[in-house]
């Protein structure tokens, strides 16, 4: 196997993945290899951290509930907060920022009780209040990461998010199954309908359902972009006026640096801003220099904000909503 194959793995099927009984025979088809040469590069590659699954991509709120959460913690109790709020299995993400709120986690659950019950819970066991900071609109969530760059998008649009509609049991054993990432087989999808009683074609068909209609964002490889080389990572927030907040995000949304960008609540006093991007770099200097010309050429440098730029990563793994 040579470093083409590999990229060509890592970069080209974190969507458009192919929904079929044999997926990796089609994945070696398409890249004019082995099967056993695919299996084996995603088998290494997870062993290696680059990619932490192969499998579905969940939309926010779209099948559960989830909201990005924050506390300030004294430097000298961090590691010991972060280390309990990790204890959580709803927590997915748990990152270290530069920023009086300096711990950064995303929690995710069944449904909004489940997830306000957690909340408080993660409160309880940190010993520390926590601001919620749930999505409000969305402007752009792929959830991908190019590995050649930014590429051109399409044109961005504000979408509001609605509670979660509540789904049957066998939908949730699938969930449960899915979130975990696709067993390394010769037929994936047989193993998860033999796991759930359910047909292989039945499982196939709810997973194109889901991305047809946008519940899971999509479906593919799952890249840690650290892993990779991409060490520094940004999120950069505004205080923008509501009325002009999603015009101003689509645009942001559009930009190839942009990895994220979405709306959450503002948390007056504490908490004033409710545009939310993340803009990913192999260097920080990269990373600020691309900021320094969005907020140039989008008529931002007026506009209050801040850069918090990630140091630790407490906690990398795939959203938990069953």
């Amino acid at each position: 196997m040579n470093d083409t194959f590999e990229f060509r793995l890592l970069n080209e099927f974190q969507r458009d993945f192919p929904l079929c009984p044999a997926p990796f025979a089609e994945l070696a088809a398409r890249l004019g290899v082995a099967e056993k040469a695919v299996l084996g590069s995603l088998e290494k590659l997870r062993r290696e951290g680059k990619i932490s699954r192969v499998g579905a991509v969940f939309a926010p709120k779209r099948i559960g509930a989830s909201t990005l959460a924050a506390m300030a913690i004294a430097p000298a109790q961090l590691e010991a907060v972060a280390a309990a709020v990790n204890r959580f299995p709803e927590v997915n993400h748990n990152y270290e920022r530069e920023h009086r709120y300096n711990l950064w986690f995303v929690v995710t659950a069944a449904s909004e009780g489940r997830l306000q019950a957690t909340l408080g819970a993660i409160e309880k066991a940190a010993g520390h209040a926590l601001l919620a900071l749930p999505l409000l609109e969305e402007f752009h969530i792929d959830l991908g990461f190019s590995l050649q760059g930014g590429k051109p998008k399409s044109v961005a649009a504000a979408r509001p998010v609605s509670p979660a509609m509540p789904i049957g049991e066998s939908e949730r054993r699938l969930v449960s199954v899915l979130q975990e990432g696709l067993p390394f087989f010769i037929r994936p999808f047989a193993l998860i309908a033999e796991r759930i009683g359910a047909s292989e074609s039945d499982v196939l068909g709810r997973i194109r359902r889901w991305l047809d209609e946008g519940d899971i964002k999509r479906f593919g490889v799952v890249v840690r972009h650290r892993e990779l080389g991409y060490t520094a990572n940004a999120m950069l927030v505004h205080d923008i006026p509501d009325e002009q907040v999603s015009e101003i995000g689509r645009a942001l949304a559009e930009e190839p640096a942009v990895t994220l960008c979405y709306r959450r609540p503002r948390r007056l006093p504490d908490w004033p801003y409710n545009l939310f991007c993340m803009i990913h770099g192999r260097e920080r200097s990269e990373v600020e220099a691309i900021i320094a010309d969005l907020r140039h050429r989008h008529g931002l440098n007026e506009a209050a904000h801040e850069v918090l730029f990630s140091l630790t990563r407490f906690k990398q793994n795939g959203a938990r909503y069953a």
